[in-house]
This record gives C-alpha cells, sequence and structure tokens, in this order.
C-alpha cells in the first residue's frame, strides 16, 4: 500500500513538472513512469521490511490500485463532455443555450485536441488540411484493431445529426 500511495503522490507531481518545464512526454507516459518507480520502490521496501515478502500478492494490490487510478485520470484527462459542464458550471447562472456551447466552446476544444494530436505527431497541417502522419494510421490502425478485439463499435458520441 505504501507502494499505491507513492504512484499516487508522485503520478500528478509529474504531470505538475512536466507542465513546467515543458517537457515533450505524455500524461500515459508519465503515469507509465510513475507506476514503475514506485512499484519498484515498493518491492525494494518489501523485501527489505517484511521477513516473509509475498511479491504477486503485493503486485496483485498495487496493479489493482493503479488500474484505478488510471482509469479515472483517463475518464476526466481532456473530457469534452467534462469540459462542457465544467464551463456550465463557470457560469454565474450555471446555463448556456446549446446554441452558445456548440459555437463557442466546442471549437475551442475540438482545437485543443487536435493541437495534442500535431504535437504528437499523429497528425499534419498540409495548408488549410489536417491529414493522419504515418505514425497517426499505424496508431488508428492499433486502436481500430482494440476496439474491434473489445466489441466496441461506433459510439455515436459527436452525431449531431438531430
Amino acid at each position: 500500500m505504501i507502494a499505491v500511495v507513492a504512484f499516487a503522490v508522485l503520478s500528478p507531481a509529474l504531470q505538475l513538472m512536466a507542465r513546467a518545464f515543458a517537457w515533450s512526454l505524455s500524461s500515459v507516459m508519465l503515469l507509465a513512469i510513475a507506476a514503475v518507480v514506485a512499484h519498484g520502490f515498493g518491492v525494494v521496501l518489501g523485501i527489505l521490511v517484511v521477513p516473509q515478502f509475498h511479491y504477486w500478492d503485493a503486485a496483485s494490490i498495487f496493479g489493482f490500485c493503479v488500474m484505478a487510478y488510471v482509469f479515472a485520470f483517463g475518464a476526466v484527462y481532456k473530457s469534452v463532455s467534462l469540459d462542457i459542464l465544467l464551463g456550465l458550471m463557470g457560469r454565474p447562472e450555471r446555463k448556456a443555450p446549446l446554441s452558445e456551447i456548440i459555437e463557442q466552446q466546442v471549437p475551442n476544444l475540438f482545437q485543443g485536441r487536435t493541437k495534442t494530436l500535431v504535437d504528437g505527431g499523429l497528425v499534419e497541417q498540409v495548408g488549410t488540411l489536417y491529414a493522419a502522419t504515418a505514425a497517426g494510421r499505424n496508431m488508428a490502425s492499433r486502436i481500430g484493431r482494440l476496439r474491434h478485439v473489445f466489441g466496441i463499435g461506433d459510439t455515436s458520441l459527436y452525431d449531431f445529426s438531430d
């Protein structure tokens, strides 16, 4: 459990440092680094302190807690829906017409997501258009296969046809 606490402290610290020092590492990579460091710390501490350290028991508890953290992190990290909700909550009246949200807030959110793709080397701007890079096509192919494996079809999250 000490390793879990170390991970829970190290993860946000690395995220803050990455922003402060403009590191090019992704948030997912920072979580992975925090997990490896905290796990290593926990194993060494366990070996030194616990007379009969049961690695697999400790590793399964650590892994479960880290995955719960990563799941919660992923649910709020760059969530368009959450940004819309927070935008509503930031208004004195706590409400706005849908047309205002679509016209003012959503374009900024998607421009930010596009910048993330460009900064990550997955998409490049070609004139006024955007195109997937070789790395982007590779990533899209892998994600497509994973979606198929997990039975995830078209989520229709952004179907504005109504």
